[in-house]
């Protein structure tokens, strides 16, 4: 008998997280011999695949057989792709879709089966995220995850349905807009997309170095493919907070003007746009200090302040080029 579920979980680097979530699945209250799980794994990592042996033995001990793949990828090629070889492998009529890092409830699936037992074609579930005294909900990241309408962290399709918009577009190649993209391509098809809020899945948000924030503005280039594949539906579902996008231009344009004005002599010049520069950076430090606890966490921050509108601009110019698109 075929299962009712494939869970489908990308990983990458993390073998204990990793086996964290697989326990939290082998807690479902639905039968095991109805779901199955397969891990795909973008490092394709001999520890990980034996890690997920061993925990799959133990899980047969304490409660009876779980069938746990594991599929290890020839080549790194990001999430999008992971899933798409995982969904592509599936036995089950439902592809339920999460991540290594995150945590089922224990009444996940269970929630979800009575969606689709009433018709449903796709459905998206509720992201919960724990923070920590150490992790406050202060980045771009957490703000997608906890604004986002449709993410793969707690989303589920029946097979036919995601076989029929082709899956996830392989060329969002990090873990942003991914999700967005298919949820897109799914309304394009005119599929609908169903809410289930009782089919709960636990993201903790774990401490990251003090730079992360600096690192994930790479994922803006992503902005300007997903604008480009869908123009209409990005105005329309993505929140884009544009006077933060104006405020880092001027804060560029700035420091440009005010170097150039160094440079020509012109004292008026470099005097507005270091001014301009001046003001807006010390806006944005002003609303984050409040945030930080200790005099390391301000010095870190004031330099991620900074540094974020040089950064931030150069991602989105760089996905303009990249994609061939003007967008805002």
């Amino acid at each position: 008998m075929l299962p009712d579920f494939s869970v489908v979980i990308p990983t990458c680097q993390q073998p204990a997280l990793l086996l964290t979530c697989l326990e939290a699945l082998a807690q479902q209250r639905l039968p095991r011999d109805q779901y199955e799980i397969i891990v795909v794994d973008d490092a394709n990592s001999p520890e990980t695949a034996t890690a997920v042996a061993l925990l799959t033995k133990q899980i047969a001990r304490s409660g009876g057989p779980l069938e746990i793949r594991y599929l290890g990828q020839p080549q790194p090629k990001g999430p999008a792709a992971a899933r798409n070889r995982g969904w592509r492998a599936a036995r089950g009529h439902v592809i339920a879709f999460t991540d290594d890092d995150c945590l089922p409830d224990s009444n996940w699936l269970l929630s979800a089966l009575t969606g689709f037992q009433r018709g449903a074609q796709v459905m998206t579930g509720q992201l919960c995220l724990r923070f920590t005294t150490n992790t406050t909900p202060t980045n771009a990241r957490t703000a997608y995850l906890d604004m986002s309408e449709f993410i793969s962290a707690n989303c589920f399709c029946r097979k036919s349905a995601i076989e029929r918009v082709g899956g996830f577009e392989e060329a969002f190649d990090l873990a942003w807009h991914e999700d967005n993209d298919l949820q897109f391509k799914f309304i394009q098809a005119g599929i609908p997309i169903s809410k289930c809020p009782q089919a709960i899945v636990v993201h903790p948000m774990r401490e990251t170095p003090w730079y992360t924030p600096l690192t994930n503005e790479r994922k803006n280039r992503y902005d300007a493919l997903l604008f480009k594949r869908h123009p209409e539906l990005f105005r329309q579902r993505i929140a884009t907070d544009r006077s933060l996008m104006l405020e880092q231009y001027a804060a560029v344009l700035g420091v440009m003007f005010g170097v150039a004005g160094t440079l020509s002599g012109s004292a008026i010049t470099s005097t507005v746009g270091f001014g301009m520069w001046g003001i807006v950076s010390a806006n944005h430090i002003w609303h984050r200090l409040s945030e930080e606890a200790n005099t390391a966490s301000l010095i870190q921050t004031v330099t991620t302040t900074l540094a974020t509108p040089f950064v931030a601009v150069y991602w989105r110019l760089y996905g303009a080029v990249k994609y061939r698109v003007l967008y805002w």
